[in-house]
């Protein structure tokens, strides 16, 4: 009877094992089927021997240039003014610095000017214009970040009275003019019969092929944790709008004491909640990576029901899982040391 139990018990602990996608060290996870830019990561932390900082920079840049799904980098997502801006974030899980720019203009390289804020001064955040002066500074190239595919998007929409747009009490009403607003008068706040609930995210159509940030997590073999961001932000934002990829603890966090966690999506909702640092948190407290990326979706969900997002969370071990919402299901790319010359895989998570 004893030696059935033990049998039994020993079953019982392969099946968990089995149920927990683990991973080996080194590692790369990816928000969304970016599977060039995991691979590039990858490569260039094994192969090329760069430290994951550099890794993580190689990477993010492959979408930069790539323009994946056209909502990273140059020519895509353009603002009310038909400009098109870019945020980034890089945090070092070790030291627990980071280096982020956000609103940044005219400069392409949004993740390798966010490493020069890192590794070149005390800030954690530089935005707008005095970002591209400091990357002018760095030796970086001032061009247009615009494109013929981005004024394109911008005419659609103005030619379409701007919908959908994020304004509110203001008038004339958003919801059928251009603009320009002012604000309505506290004392004379009538409700818009053509406005959407302020919690109704469903309406901006945040997801794949409109704000699909990179996020991405870096880990070495000796457990040297990093994540990051790089995005070029929500489709017709009002102008200076900067959402939740630069910001820690919301787009990225990481702490090689306990692993990372990385988000996408409808980030003016996502940053209030610091999803990444709760995930962070909650693996800390003992909470596997699934279920941590559950929980944090979780929170947003309760006061936000409608809203569009999700998050990959990986231990310093190399376990990892991802939770999503609003869409029908997240993908997310990882390449680690279980698989030969770290081939990519692309897994589905259903939301």
């Amino acid at each position: 009877m004893l030696r059935l139990e033990i049998v039994s018990f020993r079953v019982v602990l392969f099946l968990a094992f089995l149920c927990t996608a683990k991973a080996g060290l080194p590692l790369v996870a990816t928000t969304w089927g970016f599977t060039n830019a995991t691979l590039r990561a990858y490569q260039s932390l094994t192969v090329g021997e760069f430290d994951p900082i550099e890794a993580l920079v190689e990477g993010c840049s492959v979408c930069e240039r790539e323009q994946c799904d056209g909502t990273v980098g140059f020519g895509g997502s353009p603002d009310e003014n038909g400009e098109t801006t870019l945020d980034a974030m890089l945090m070092d899980g070790k030291t627990m610095d980071i280096g982020a720019v956000a609103a940044l203009r005219d400069v392409k390289h949004a993740a390798e000017v966010a490493k020069y804020v890192l590794r070149n001064t005390k800030h954690t955040l530089l935005a707008g214009s005095q970002a591209t002066d400091f990357a002018v500074m760095m030796g970086f190239k001032r061009e247009s970040l615009q494109t013929d595919a981005s004024k394109s998007m911008w005419s659609a929409w103005k030619n379409n009275h701007c919908q959908p747009n994020f304004w509110k009490n203001v008038i004339p009403s958003p919801s059928m003019s251009c603009g320009p607003y002012e604000p309505v008068s506290a004392n004379s706040v009538q409700p818009d019969p053509f406005a959407e609930l302020s919690s109704d995210r469903s309406g901006y159509d945040f997801g794949q092929y409109n704000h699909d940030t990179i996020s991405m997590i870096v880990i070495n073999e000796e457990g040297h944790v990093v994540a990051g961001t790089s995005t070029n932000g929500a489709r017709h934002k009002i102008p200076g709008r900067v959402g939740d990829s630069p910001i820690p603890g919301a787009g990225a966090y990481a702490d090689s004491e306990v692993g990372a966690a990385v988000a996408t999506g409808d980030g003016d909702v996502m940053m209030r909640f610091l999803p990444s640092l709760l995930a962070v948190e909650a693996m800390r407290n003992g909470v596997g990576p699934t279920e941590a990326g559950q929980q944090a979706i979780a929170r947003i969900a309760k006061y936000y029901p409608s809203f569009v997002g999700g998050i990959v969370v990986v231990t310093k071990e190399g376990r990892y899982g991802a939770a999503c919402h609003g869409m029908n299901e997240f993908p997310y790319s990882v390449a680690d040391g279980t698989e030969a010359n770290g081939a990519v895989r692309v897994l589905t998570v259903k939301c």
